[in-house]
């Protein structure tokens, strides 16, 4: 009795931001960007937007084809893209996580402007570091016999997690929603894809080919800014990745452990070093994310009520 006094005279004394009031109790569908050019094409979409402040996000809540949503920014890379899909989650009524983007292209089958739906997402970098010695790199601890191969030193070695329905254990890969990868596999039928931007095409930035919508295979993402052919190539043989970016496994993984379904649509912006010259982000930036943002709201259209 007198514990449970304590804890809630301690609740009383958090600041409100540690309280996670909920600001909105109406069901969502949390539509996620990364950042500013991912969020710029979707913005337009959202009918009735009222304007929410948290930690210094600003969330729109309003509607889009018809369907209630949130959309937000969870911030560029792997810390930002937890903390912020935990904060939705405790802030709002979330039905599902649909995430919006650009991204690394990894499979050579794949070109810049194509949007894919990986069926499953990994983190490249949860690896140790093993010590090189006269025999050979010495790891600190076993190798799964399921974990991925080596690049050099580092040796994946999972994430261990679970849930209220699963214990925890390593994964190396985790599944994005069945039902929502059904339906994303329906609605790449109806959707074609820019080849430019409307008001921005120049010989520099439109496509010379029609870009596809993929679905399948597996993402994978760390906190980095990858531009290495070696290393991309290396993703595509290990861990048979087909795109990488510096968010979308920790979205998915925080949707695990709050067991809320969640599915990422991420357009290719470069190929992660496999490009013929420079990194081209910068130059197919926009494209991308409206691309992804053009799937994105035909998927929205598509759900159920």
């Amino acid at each position: 009795m007198m514990r449970a006094l304590c804890l809630a005279l301690f609740a009383l004394l958090l600041p409100v931001s540690a309280q996670a009031k909920p600001l909105d109790r109406t069901p969502r569908t949390v539509v996620m960007t990364a950042f500013a050019p991912e969020w710029d094409a979707l913005a337009h979409s959202i009918a009735r937007p009222k304007t929410h402040h948290v930690n210094g996000l600003t969330m729109l809540t309003g509607t889009m084809a018809g369907k209630p949503v949130l959309l937000m920014q969870s911030g560029v890379s792997m810390v930002n893209a937890a903390m912020n899909t935990q904060l939705v989650l405790d802030r709002f009524t979330v039905k599902r996580i649909v995430f919006s983007g650009i991204a690394g292209g990894v499979d050579p089958a794949l070109s810049i402007g194509d949007v894919i739906v990986p069926e499953d997402w990994a983190q490249y970098l949860e690896v140790s570091f093993a010590r090189q010695t006269p025999a050979g790199w010495v790891v600190p601890e076993p190798v799964d016999a399921d974990a991925p191969p080596h690049f050099g030193m580092m040796f994946p070695r999972g994430v261990r997690l679970g849930n209220a329905a699963q214990a925890p254990r390593r994964h190396y890969r985790q599944a994005v929603d069945p039902m929502l990868l059904a339906l994303a596999r329906k609605v790449a039928v109806g959707v074609k894809l820019r080849r430019c931007v409307d008001g921005q095409a120049t010989a520099a930035n439109c496509l010379v080919h029609d870009p596809k919508f993929v679905v399948g295979g597996t993402g994978v993402s760390a906190g980095v800014y990858a531009d290495n052919a070696e290393f991309r190539d290396y993703l595509a043989t290990a861990w048979k990745a087909r795109v990488l970016d510096m968010e979308s496994a920790a979205v998915v993984q925080v949707a695990y452990a709050n067991n809320v379904p969640v599915i990422v649509f991420r357009s290719l912006s470069d190929l992660a070093g496999g490009d013929a010259g420079a990194n081209q982000m910068n130059t197919f930036m926009a494209l991308a994310s409206v691309n992804s943002a053009d799937v994105v709201r035909a998927f929205v259209a598509a759900l159920p009520d």
